[in-house]
């Protein structure tokens, strides 16, 4: 037994001497490669999401879908036309109405007519892959333009001006200018709270804004109205924000008697309020608080309207900004 316990130990012994030797003596090589995984050069980066097709909603609740990044755009409307320039996006624009007259190199584009009766010929003919419209469309051109397998977006602000930037960021999404229209409306926030700060302590006086006057009637900005909350925002109190739309009695406008008128500086209109008659017997005539404004800033609901909003701020308050 003592002997079979002896061999047993001795055994082991040698053993544990080969397992320390191993372990003090340092190989000059490994015997066993790790495998090493080669980066192959044609890896693929992981896909960017499709941007498209691209469902967007717009103002009349129809899903527009674009297949593709619209290429070939035409504008039937000012205000869509100054956007497209605003956004650096002009490269794309192939058609634009007579009355697309800012910025000047807009008039290099091809007009395709007005803007209720655009011509359809001439939108075939530029090969318009999307047909962009805002206020004064007519039903029967848009389904007319549809019928000849043509996509149309109306992009509508509806009378307001936060209305403004939902349209910049729907023309920045089908065109993959996101950024840009983001940037271009956080600048314009911020330069309507800058004229807010500087108005918003001063008295309110009364104010009319003429859209119209004459033989066919009178217009101005209703309280249903984005130029009603503008003249508000801009420090002012419009008369006329009891009646809704754009029509008012010259009537009424005699009896509010507003401090501050504003008029368009086109066409001599301020010439002509002073010797119209109802107005020139108004106290803004009489005290010389007629103000002229280059009135497309507001009108058209576009990238401009910021300078709109600081425009009227000025008339209403000019002593603010001196």
């Amino acid at each position: 037994m003592f002997k079979k316990f002896g061999i047993f130990t001795l055994t082991l012994v040698m053993i544990m001497s080969l397992l320390v030797g191993c372990a003090k003596e340092a190989p000059e090589e490994s015997l066993i490669e790790t495998p090493v995984v080669e980066k192959e050069d044609n890896a693929e980066a992981p896909e960017t999401p499709k941007r498209y097709p691209m469902v967007i909603e717009d103002t009349l609740g129809e899903e527009i879908v674009l297949e593709e990044k619209p290429q070939r755009v035409v504008s039937v409307a000012p205000s869509i036309t100054e956007s497209f320039f605003a956004l650096g996006l002009e490269a794309f624009l192939v058609g634009r109405t007579d009355y697309c007259d800012y910025p000047e190199k807009a008039q290099e584009v091809t007009s395709v007519g007005t803007l209720r009766e655009p011509n359809l010929e001439k939108i075939i003919e530029l090969e318009a892959d999307l047909v962009i419209a805002s206020t004064h469309f007519e039903e029967d051109v848009h389904e007319k333009l549809q019928e000849l397998g043509i996509t149309v977006m109306v992009l509508n602000p509806n009378d307001s001006f936060e209305g403004v930037y939902e349209v910049l960021k729907k023309i920045g999404m089908a065109m993959e200018a996101e950024d840009a229209a983001e940037e271009l409306v956080l600048s314009m926030k911020n330069h309507v709270q800058e004229v807010k700060e500087k108005v918003q302590h001063l008295e309110t006086p009364s104010v009319y804004y003429v859209v119209g006057f004459g033989e066919y009637g009178d217009f101005t900005a209703g309280g249903d109205t984005f130029i009603h909350e503008m003249i508000e925002e801009a420090g002012g109190f419009n008369v006329a924000q009891d009646v809704e739309g754009w029509s008012y009695s010259l009537e009424k406008l005699i009896e509010k008697d507003p401090e501050v008128l504003i008029v368009s500086k086109y066409y001599d209109t301020k010439a002509q309020i002073i010797e119209a008659q109802g107005y020139k017997d108004l106290s803004a005539v009489k005290n010389q608080r007629i103000v002229e404004i280059d009135n497309n800033l507001i009108d058209r609901q576009g990238p401009r309207l910021a300078e709109g909003f600081e425009a009227l701020a000025r008339a209403i308050h000019q002593e603010a900004f001196e």
